[in-house]
């Protein structure tokens, strides 16, 4: 049984991080394109999480298990695996608490997300592919003593996910739905479990990439999933498995989940910075891909959040992904 989050242990974590982390703000997004497509009674909510310390949501879970570490594990060390957005979080956290890092980064990661973990001190090592990378991450840590930081699974993890969902729920005003982008699901399952604390009757759907919906198929089959392949541009979305902690989370807050494919993550990217002036990778245009794609007609005349959850891209690959949006148009 997964062990609970309750509101008090969200509001316990806020001002436990709150020295480490941005309180990011919200913004409701107006102009003719969105109209255009949407419709102007519908409201599109943004949780613009991309201004969050070390680009993404990531630095929260991160600060988190930091700050839960003894004297002893913090004198070995600590590692983890990611396809960027977690390294760059955890070697943060490690410089922020003075800590060694050592990190396995996938080799499809972005070439800015591997020199960001590196500026911040984290010593980086690169692994094949996501499942034999998490097998390397396993074995340092089994070897050296360090402690694993997980990038999507656990309850430290929720709980920092979870400030991100209680700020957006207490400060935005009731929302009709809320959309998640999910990966391993460590972001949908802390911002769920808050929506479903402080707006129960917000409808929440999770999204995720046609190439990577091990949650999709754990909801189908009803236990956490393995697939065989991450095909997705959306690489900070690619997680190759769900796990039990978070995929119960999802399961008991999300109401519904869909998929969204690459092409309509590079429209989004394109029209979240024709209009929005956001440049977002495109991890972080999954809900806009998904309001304007598979949930457009359902979320009709509703007031809808978007968790716009990171920024982390370079930018020859922003300008590739963004000029084949525009030809989607």
């Amino acid at each position: 049984m997964t062990d609970k989050i309750t509101l008090e242990d969200l509001k316990k974590t806020q001002k436990l991080i709150a020295p480490y982390v941005n309180k990011t703000p919200f913004h409701t997004w107006k102009g003719f394109e969105i109209d255009e497509d949407l419709g102007k009674d519908t409201d599109a909510v943004l949780k613009l999480e991309l201004f969050q310390k070390a680009g993404t949501f990531k630095a929260r879970g991160a600060i988190v298990n930091f700050m839960l570490l003894t004297p002893e594990q913090k004198a070995k060390g600590v590692t983890a695996v990611s396809a960027g957005n977690h390294a760059i979080a955890v070697a943060f956290g490690a410089r922020e608490f003075d800590v060694n890092a050592k990190v396995v980064m996938i080799k499809t990661a972005n070439p800015a997300r591997i020199a960001a973990a590196k500026a911040l001190g984290a010593e980086v090592i690169i692994g094949e592919d996501a499942r034999s990378s998490f097998d390397l991450v396993e074995k340092i840590a089994r070897e050296e003593g360090r402690t694993f930081i997980h990038p999507f699974d656990g309850r430290n993890v929720a709980l920092g996910t979870g400030t991100l969902g209680l700020e957006f729920a207490e400060e935005a005003g009731p929302l009709d739905a809320l959309i998640i982008p999910i990966g391993g699901g460590g972001l949908a399952s802390g911002v769920s479990t808050a929506f479903k604390l402080v707006q129960p009757n917000c409808k929440i759907y999770g999204v995720e990439p046609t190439g990577a919906d091990s949650m999709k198929r754990s909801f189908e089959m009803g236990t956490p999933q393995h697939i065989v392949a991450v095909q997705t541009i959306a690489d900070s979305l690619g997680a190759p498995m769900a796990l039990q902690y978070s995929y119960d989370l999802c399961r008991e807050n999300i109401d519904e989940l869909c998929l969204v494919e690459d092409t309509e993550l590079k429209r989004a990217m394109s029209m979240l910075f024709r209009e929005m002036k956001l440049a977002v990778e495109p991890a972080g245009a999954a809900t806009t891909a998904a309001l304007l794609g598979p949930l457009k007609n359902k979320l009709q005349g509703k007031r809808v959040g978007l968790i716009i959850c990171g920024a982390n891209i370079d930018i020859d690959t922003f300008h590739q992904f963004v000029s084949e949006g525009e030809c989607n148009y």
